[in-house]
């Protein structure tokens, strides 16, 4: 299979067609509306994914004044807005702001396994009880007409039977897609994603399935399409290191050298534009610690960028670290892959 013909593919969800089976998936802290538009500056995303937020206070978010709940214009006709909780009323309240938004689609987070959320009885959560996760798809189903995504994972067991179990529940209460990340709850990243449940996950269902979890580069992508069969790839982590990933993996752009900092001069702007000095040096140097992942010593780039005071320092310490021509790493540093 080739993989840009692949991935160029329109692919249908909810009724509505993307024009590649590539998307960004959802990151506190990265896919915010400075970097989706770095990314979609490349090009190669068919949709972005927002940040998680919490059902609670989307009703009333004001846009203006949110460092969350904050988009673009021209990105809304492929941007899926996620949303956190565990109020079936309260998410479909949220959903519906959504809509009314104007947004692509909107996707529940049953996957975050972060203690803080599942001691709420959010994200993973809701996989102990796939009864009370199918009532919450149903609720939102219900409230919008927009194509509706549920992120999960295999669930608290190394069980892939359960999670195609779940994956049932989720279609037959009117879920669009899937996303996938074959992990469970308490694994968090502390073992590899089994990319084989996802091929269980696929057959179990006849909606579009999106495999998420470890894939670091293009031959990652290639393995995982062609291991599981599933309908695209969301990725995560390595859009932060290599942002023009997607645009690469559809044949559109190929790297020659430099990407790295001419990116972060970009993203340094984009930054500055739309949050205030502290907020955007915070997020400039989130995106920077992972892109230091992709050298040898990139640890150094790291400790240079979080060691800043401004995001134009921080910015000048990426500058005089690129101007050394660092070598790149064999693989990506998992230690600096968050």
């Amino acid at each position: 299979m080739d993989l840009a013909d692949f991935l160029n593919r329109p692919l249908e969800i909810g009724g509505r067609v993307v024009k590649s089976r590539l998307v960004l998936a959802p990151m506190a802290g990265i896919t915010h509306v400075a970097f989706r538009r770095l990314t979609a500056e490349y090009g190669g995303v068919g949709i972005a994914f927002s940040e998680m937020s919490s059902c609670r206070s989307l009703p009333n978010e004001n846009p203006k004044t949110s460092r969350v709940f904050r988009w673009r214009e021209d990105e809304k006709p492929r941007l899926v807005w996620q949303i956190l909780g565990a109020d079936p009323d309260l998410m479909a309240r949220a959903a519906a702001r959504m809509e009314k938004e104007g947004f692509f689609g909107v996707d529940l987070n049953f996957g975050c396994s972060a203690p803080a959320i599942t001691k709420k009885g959010g994200g993973a959560a809701l996989l102990k009880d796939p009864e009370r996760a199918g009532a919450m798809v149903a609720a939102v189903r219900k409230a919008i007409s927009i194509p509706l995504f549920v992120k999960f994972r295999t669930g608290w067991e190394d069980n892939p039977e359960k999670a195609a179990d779940l994956a049932r529940i989720f279609e037959d209460k009117g879920a669009d897609a899937l996303t996938f990340h074959p992990r469970t709850a308490p694994d968090l990243r502390t073992r590899p994603p089994k990319w084989d449940y996802i091929r269980i996950v696929k057959k179990a269902v006849s909606i579009p399935v999106f495999g998420n979890g470890n894939v670091f580069c293009v031959d990652d992508c290639q393995r995982m399409l062609d291991q599981t069969g599933c309908d695209g790839v969301s990725i995560g982590r390595l859009a932060a290191v290599r942002p023009w990933i997607f645009s690469q993996m559809t044949g559109a752009y190929t790297p020659n050298g430099g990407e790295h900092l001419a990116a972060l001069k970009r993203f340094a702007t984009l930054c500055a534009e739309n949050f205030d000095p502290r907020p955007a040096m915070n997020r400039f140097k989130t995106v920077a610690g992972y892109m230091a992942a992709d050298f040898a010593f990139g640890h150094t780039l790291n400790i240079m960028v979080k060691t800043a005071w401004s995001l134009e320092d921080a910015l000048w310490a990426a500058e005089s670290f690129f101007s050394d021509n660092p070598e790149p790493a064999s693989a990506l540093n998992p230690a600096l892959l968050g």
